[in-house]
């Protein structure tokens, strides 16, 4: 099986970006935990493999603080969602240098690619990685009070465990 798998040392995302020839444009939608569409944004496809596809992406909000990462209209994210795995992992990068804030794992059911459009459902659970190595889980009350199924509450709850006992596997490497 062909995938982008994050063990060991990741993929130059530029040089993928640079042998792309052809540029598509992929329409993300979020989506709650019951389907519900959220907020919808497109990037830019840098690779597709049968069970995951790696777009890049340029944050469009307002300047925030989002729990001691700060984040930029125009911050580059490389975004990789999977179509067999209850998360999805978004890189953080300056849009100044380009340098490296840090990772944000989304726990959510396995994403739905269909063309150019790719959907997905957030089920609340974040998980945010800093460079130094510092990992801070997010919105576990708002995950506690979903509507949601035993099987899937377990699955993202597997995801979880995964990413944490894990981070380097999935790329993930910390500066001291």
């Amino acid at each position: 099986m062909d995938t982008i798998a994050f063990y060991g040392k990741p993929p130059n995302y530029f040089d993928i970006a640079i042998y792309n020839y052809v540029m598509t444009i992929i329409t993300v939608i979020k989506c709650d935990h019951r389907g519900n569409e959220i907020w919808r944004y497109e990037g830019t496809e840098m690779l597709r493999r049968e069970n995951c596809i790696l777009i890049e992406a340029f944050f469009d909000r307002d300047d925030m603080d989002f729990h001691g990462m700060p984040m930029q209209r125009g911050d580059r994210f490389v975004e990789t969602y999977f179509t067999d795995r209850w998360y999805n992992i978004f890189e953080i990068h300056d849009h100044h240098d380009d340098r490296l804030r840090g990772w944000y794992l989304n726990i959510a059911c396995p994403a739905v690619i269909d063309g150019d459009t790719l959907s997905y459902n957030d089920l609340a659970l974040d998980v945010l990685f800093f460079p130094d190595g510092r990992q801070l889980v997010l919105d576990e009350d708002e995950f506690e009070t979903l509507d949601i199924s035993s099987t899937a509450r377990e699955k993202a709850l597997a995801a979880l465990h995964e990413i944490q006992q894990k981070p380097m596997g999935f790329g993930i490497t910390y500066r001291k």
